[in-house]
């Protein structure tokens, strides 16, 4: 699967998503940091991944920040994407479950290496709900 990543700087984990992802037979599309030819900044590095995911270059992106937060946000804002902030495999599988979130979003302060690798474990786990209150759920997102 393509897989749309980005970061704002190269700290933490921000390299090894990409290192992960290979690892598991995807393929990486990098953004911000992670690309030479691109602005770093959080904004525009998490939209364009979002983006790749929105308009179908990607199937799915991971966006981080030092936070989080603002990459989740910045990704939220472009219509059909549905980022979740995770910092732990659990959180991850629900996310992907109850919210069928298409881009995964991390703290590059607080995830570590082994938290990366169970995060991702617990989202490529996570298949989406087919309960009809789960899709109608999904469903009234995209609308609002």
């Amino acid at each position: 699967m393509r897989i749309a990543i980005a970061a704002d700087e190269r700290v933490g984990v921000a390299e090894a998503i990409a290192e992960e992802l290979r690892g598991r037979g995807h393929e990486p599309v990098p953004h911000g940091a992670l690309n030479d030819d691109e602005r770093d900044d959080w904004a525009w590095a998490s939209e364009a991944a979002a983006r790749d995911v929105a308009e179908g270059r990607a199937e799915q992106a991971v966006v981080a920040c030092w936070t989080g937060t603002g990459a989740s946000m910045a990704a939220n804002k472009v219509p059909g994407v549905r980022a979740a902030l995770c910092v732990d495999a659990e959180t991850a599988r629900g996310a992907r479950r109850w919210n069928d979130a298409n881009v995964l979003a991390l703290s590059l302060r607080l995830t570590s290496a082994p938290q990366l690798t169970e995060i991702l474990d617990g989202w490529f786990a996570g298949t989406p709900s087919e309960e009809e209150s789960d899709v109608a759920n999904i469903r009234h997102v995209d609308e609002i």
